[in-house]
């Protein structure tokens, strides 16, 4: 059986958790999340716990069953405490400002790169060069996040470009100067 699968999602209090037709509606201080899941497993919302069970061991069953624990849990740590993505900007006049609820990034193109705030996704610039992402949906300040990197990937050479706090970029050696005269 699956290890993550069977694990009981403890959920604290102040969380509602909801359960209609494997529609699972979760409500806590910062929000309110609400996904369908696969209607073959059973998910049981319990005295504050919430478990999943599969109804047999067919490879579809097995695999559903550890990602709807895991997503579940997501949902229910997204609302009580929420999910927060820090990207960095390195390179000589790449900076961010944030002006009411858009972001102005400066990445040595001819224009501003100039990034919108979502009901579901806020955005923070604590230093003009680095930019938080938060929510409460893990996907969704993912992908937010990833967005935002889209506009200039670090590149290998000098590292310049936006990248994940502690993301390690493996930088290649340069042209080597023999033949030049």
């Amino acid at each position: 059986m699956s290890r993550i699968g069977r694990m009981p999602v403890a959920v604290p209090a102040g969380v509602e958790v909801k359960n209609e037709n494997n529609l699972i509606t979760v409500k806590g201080p910062k929000g309110e999340l609400t996904r369908q899941f696969s209607t073959e497993l059973g998910i049981e919302v319990a005295e504050g716990t919430i478990t999943v069970t599969r109804p047999s061991d067919d490879k579809k069953h097995r695999s559903l069953h550890g990602l709807t624990r895991t997503l579940i849990a997501n949902m229910v740590e997204g609302v009580t405490n929420g999910y927060s993505k820090t990207l960095e900007i390195e390179g000589v006049g790449y900076r961010a400002a944030k002006q009411g609820t858009k972001v102005n990034i400066s990445l040595g193109f001819s224009h501003p790169v100039i990034i919108e705030e979502t009901d579901a996704i806020k955005l923070d610039v604590p230093q003009p060069n680095r930019i938080i992402v938060s929510g409460i949906d893990k996907q969704a300040v993912g992908q937010f996040a990833a967005e935002i990197r889209e506009k200039r990937p670090p590149e290998p050479y000098k590292g310049k470009g936006i990248r994940y706090a502690g993301e390690r970029i493996i930088r290649k050696e340069g042209k080597s100067g023999k033949g030049k005269k």
